[in-house]
């Protein structure tokens, strides 16, 4: 449902380039079974904004919700910070439907954008779901290292103590939980590349992260303020507009129904009142756009779709010193 050449896309934000990397964008799963709440009691709000949801974000001949996966990269203060790292290649993903042994190439993608594996300054996993912190690591001789060699890797701490070893994996409730700390998140400790922090990070004057719990116990948004402009990287605070339009739909991976509901009322409030633009993980079409206050609710506002192009290609050095050089 992509062409080829919307796959890598830029656009500026005060003084800070965002690109956009986009994996695949697709059908998933019924929107019943990924959205149950959606609509409530007051009719179906897929059939009702079937002019725009479709088709990109919803597929209405097999009432399938349609999502992206893709991550984004930030040129910041000199240098490049990576927000989210997909599913990964070839990953052992039993019951995890396309992300079991799916094939991608997210470092070529990012090749395509000037960005090499030695270029990340900053790795940003806004939750530890399986779709998000996938290319953490690449496999070298039969044992998974960080693929992003340069890089501090910032882990929200609550999740790392949710899917990690002292609280069981997710206190056990899917096998697959082990095997993507063990093979994504394990190997970033063991390097010495990753900071774990809670509450609020800043990463530069331009970047600051946020816990917003619920979806998982650390999940978290990366909150852009440069010049003018304003942006918030929800990761899966919102996996599908029509949960703008409904904040207390939650997606069915959601781990706290009522904290996931109270995160996103507030993170939209404010999004809605500083004019932030609303840069979602999972969105297809423009990506990304702003939200308005209606009434007690939300309104969608415009798109972010006129200053979308290809990014530029930086000229490297012939060597990038290393942090002990």
């Amino acid at each position: 449902m992509i062409n080829e050449n919307e796959r890598v896309q830029s656009m500026v934000l005060g003084d800070v380039e965002v690109i956009r990397v986009v994996e695949w964008h697709e059908p998933f799963l019924p929107t019943s079974g990924m959205f149950p709440d959606a609509g409530g009691a007051g009719g179906d709000v897929w059939k009702d904004n079937e002019d725009w949801l479709a088709p990109d974000h919803w597929e209405p001949d097999r009432d399938l919700a349609v999502l992206a996966l893709q991550s984004w990269v930030l040129r910041s203060g000199g240098r490049t910070v990576l927000v989210d790292t997909g599913a990964g290649d070839g990953r052992e993903r039993p019951g995890m439907g396309p992300f079991h042994r799916s094939r991608s190439d997210l470092p070529g993608l990012l090749a395509r954008a000037g960005v090499r594996p030695q270029d990340v300054d900053v790795v940003v996993n806004t939750h530890l779901h399986v779709d998000h912190v996938g290319w953490n690591t690449v496999d070298a001789d039969g044992q998974w290292v960080p693929a992003f060699p340069n890089a501090e890797y910032l882990i929200p701490a609550a999740d790392d103590f949710h899917y990690g070893p002292d609280n069981a994996y997710g206190n056990g409730a899917q096998a697959v939980d082990r095997l993507v700390y063990e093979d994504s998140i394990t190997p970033i400790h063991q390097a010495g590349q990753s900071v774990l922090w809670d509450g609020v990070h800043r990463i530069d004057e331009h970047l600051t992260l946020e816990s917003a719990p619920g979806h998982t116990p650390g999940s978290s948004v990366l909150r852009l303020a440069s010049g003018s402009d304003r942006a918030v990287f929800l990761g899966d605070l919102l996996h599908s507009p029509v949960q703008i339009l409904d904040p207390c739909c939650n997606s069915n991976a959601c781990l706290d129904q009522e904290q996931a509901v109270a995160s996103r009322r507030r993170v939209l409030g404010r999004a809605a009142d500083e004019r932030e633009l609303l840069v979602p993980a999972h969105f297809g079409g423009a990506g990304a756009l702003e939200v308005r206050r209606n009434g007690d609710g939300f309104a969608l506002g415009p798109w972010a779709t006129a200053d979308l192009k290809t990014p530029k290609t930086p000229k490297h050095p012939k060597k990038r010193p290393s942090a002990s050089e």
